[in-house]
């Protein structure tokens, strides 16, 4: 409904649902970071003394949040009675959900990035008044953890299939002796998955971000893949020429301070023939009031997250999260690749893929 359509009534309803979705989304940060879900999931139904035993917490803390989980309908109650015998069961819907790290609907680590930001909201309003930004390594393993795990079905699952699909990919991809590079690889699952997906192909993992790096090499070691899959903490414009035959950036460039100096080097590391393919958020074509909720969601990110990050390094063009498609086709032209086009991969989460050459 458009804005000035809406009465008060309807604003302040629509706050409250908000509202409430909030508490959830905290509580949720607090059963996922405590291990309260995993702990119902792997050892069953309890009380809040059990849970509390269980993980080593509070019992009067666990008490309320699983009261709470119960009326917020996430939760069942097993067997009711006085406060301290009841006991809660988690259904299998909500610990898919909340515990299951290969399913598509894993959402639990979403607590964690909007958990991230509460410790900075004091910064952030300063640097909204002043300048400046809050970097990803001020939002802290909280943030870095989200998005490693939220991402990680989606590569582990479909990643492989999908570039299947793409020939120009696919084809060198699958050429013996194939050196890819992961541009911003954070936790390091997509170089996994290319490495998995692709076992002819060595791939290098690089970011700017040192604990992400020690989180990808472990992640490599502890998937079987570390001989073929390595991980640096590098400028991608320290790379040597000609030096890769294709390259990926994941959910990156937006976060990118100067993404056209990124992609120049990028665009000289590759050798002759390589492409540079980019996943991003598949954000609208252009701006347009009363978005749909895939909009509205990477508005939050590009408010709290993206866009501070970016600001946090200077000179910064500040692209955040809601970069379109025609921002992205404007940097790769000015990075010096020639073609620009967005690939036919669907169903995809919440990105699209785009080829760069």
């Amino acid at each position: 409904m458009n804005a000035s359509q809406q009465t008060s009534d309807e604003v302040a309803e629509r706050l409250f649902a908000s509202l409430l979705g909030t508490v959830e989304i905290m509580s949720v940060y607090l059963g996922d970071r405590l291990g309260w879900y995993r702990a119902l999931a792997s050892d069953g139904p309890a009380s809040a003394a059990e849970l509390a035993r269980r993980t080593d917490t509070q019992v009067r803390y666990a008490r309320e949040w699983l009261e709470q989980q119960a009326v917020s309908g996430l939760l069942v109650v097993e067997s009711d009675g006085a406060p301290d015998e009841r006991r809660f069961a988690i259904p299998a819907s909500t610990a898919e959900v909340m515990t299951d790290p290969t399913s598509l609907a894993f959402l639990a680590p979403m607590g964690r990035m909007f958990g991230a930001v509460g410790p900075v909201l004091p910064r952030l309003l300063e640097v909204y008044r002043t300048g400046g930004g809050v970097s990803w390594d001020d939002l802290g393993d909280d943030a870095r953890e989200s998005q490693a795990d939220a991402n990680r079905p989606w590569y582990d699952q479909r990643l492989g299939s999908a570039l299947a699909g793409v020939p120009a990919a696919h084809d060198v991809l699958t050429s013996p002796g194939c050196r890819v590079l992961d541009v911003g690889c954070g936790g390091g699952w997509s170089s996994i998955a290319l490495a998995k997906a692709y076992p002819s192909a060595t791939v290098l993992g690089v970011d700017i971000d040192q604990p992400s790096v020690d989180m990808a090499t472990a992640h490599a070691q502890q998937e079987g893949v570390s001989d073929r899959v390595r991980f640096l903490r590098q400028d991608a414009a320290s790379l040597p020429e000609g030096t890769v035959d294709i390259a990926f950036a994941f959910e990156c460039v937006h976060d990118m301070p100067r993404p056209v100096e990124v992609l120049h080097a990028v665009r000289h590391t590759l050798a002759p023939g390589g492409s540079l393919v980019v996943m991003d958020e598949a954000v609208a074509d252009a701006f347009a009031p009363d978005g749909d909720e895939l909009e509205r969601l990477m508005y939050g990110f590009i408010l709290f997250v993206c866009l501070p990050d970016g600001l946090s390094s200077t000179p910064s063009v500040g692209t955040g999260t809601v970069m379109r498609p025609s921002t992205l086709q404007s940097y790769g032209e000015a990075a010096g690749f020639d073609t620009f086009e967005v690939l036919p991969i669907e169903d995809f989460g919440f990105w699209r893929f785009y080829r760069l050459s």
